[in-house]
């Protein structure tokens, strides 16, 4: 078991090393991103902004036309939601920019719902140049960091807060899109972004134990969408389960709904994720229980369709 916050530290020092011009831009949360370790190591390129991500991911945008590669780090909530009106302009002009988003869902536990990202992906997703990554593990940190670093525009990375396990990367050693990393059969397909990784894998692991044959299907890159691996993995499935530390409405959900339609993908749809309400204070493990984020919840919402 691997935070995922735990590598960005050492993927932002990995990616300097690799004479990357990057530069890193902190909101006085350094500690908590792990983006200290950077600053360690290279203090020149490190910004710290204090409590104005504003005014810091305009910083941001303007060091990217100065030829730099800045990486504004901050909370998801505050990553995307209290940057909005720079996130877009800074979309809009495309610039150079990677934001990354830590704490997403409710891996902001006990600082409640002022602090909980169920909103970031719905408002990513939706504009135009960026792309959006997902990455499930900490080793898949580095690897989104350095794709992000070599995208020519803007880039947010969702990195989730808590520990999970490492995935055997035997079998499928990097997903790039939308890969399944355990394919077994055509029951159902569980469709996970990366900080849901392990409810979503313990609800398949519970599917496979009644005997049910599926899919576990990462979407690695939520944008640009890859439709056509999308329909090669789950033309055939009989069911379609999305897992998301998200709210339902605009996330994993609302992307795997649209596309199915749009692709004649005409199966029933579980979508599973916080529904339609604010959270609450709490150890998020629990609270991912309470709002049906588990992989008890995928298991019961699957055998209710069945049956």
């Amino acid at each position: 078991m691997k935070a995922p916050r735990d590598a960005i530290g050492k993927a932002l020092i990995q990616l300097a090393e690799n004479n990357f011009p990057i530069t890193v831009i902190d909101c006085d949360l350094a500690s908590s991103t792990r983006a200290d370790q950077f600053a360690k190591n290279y203090p020149e390129r490190f910004f710290e902004m204090g409590i104005a991500e504003a005014s810091s991911l305009s910083f941001a945008a303007g060091q990217s036309f100065e030829g730099l590669i800045p990486f504004f780090i901050d909370f998801a909530i505050f990553a995307t939601g209290t940057v909005w009106t720079q996130l877009r302009q800074s979309c809009y002009a495309n610039a150079n920019i990677k934001i990354v988003g830590t704490h997403p869902g409710v891996d902001g536990g006990f600082d409640g719902a002022s602090h909980h990202a169920l909103e970031d992906i719905a408002l990513t997703r939706v504009l135009p140049n960026l792309t959006v990554l997902s990455p499930a593990d900490a080793d898949e940190v580095y690897q989104a960091f350095e794709q992000a670093a070599k995208i020519n525009g803007p880039v947010y990375i969702r990195v989730a807060r808590e520990p999970m396990p490492v995935r055997d990367k035997t079998i499928v050693p990097r997903v790039n899109d939308i890969d399944a990393v355990i394919d077994e059969g055509n029951d159902f397909a569980i469709i996970f972004e990366g900080a849901s990784y392990e409810q979503a894998n313990d609800g398949y692991q519970k599917l496979s134990a009644l005997g049910h044959k599926g899919k576990l299907i990462h979407l690695a890159c939520i944008k640009p969408f890859n439709q056509e691996k999308f329909k090669s993995l789950c033309q055939q499935v009989n069911v379609i389960i999305t897992v998301e530390n998200h709210s339902i409405n605009g996330g994993v959900g609302g992307l795997i709904a649209e596309q199915s339609m749009q692709n004649g993908i005409l199966k029933p749809l579980i979508r599973i994720g916080v529904c339609d309400t604010f959270t609450e204070s709490g150890k998020s493990s629990q609270l991912k229980d309470k709002y049906g984020i588990s992989g008890q919840n995928i298991c019961d919402q699957f055998l209710q369709v069945l049956f």
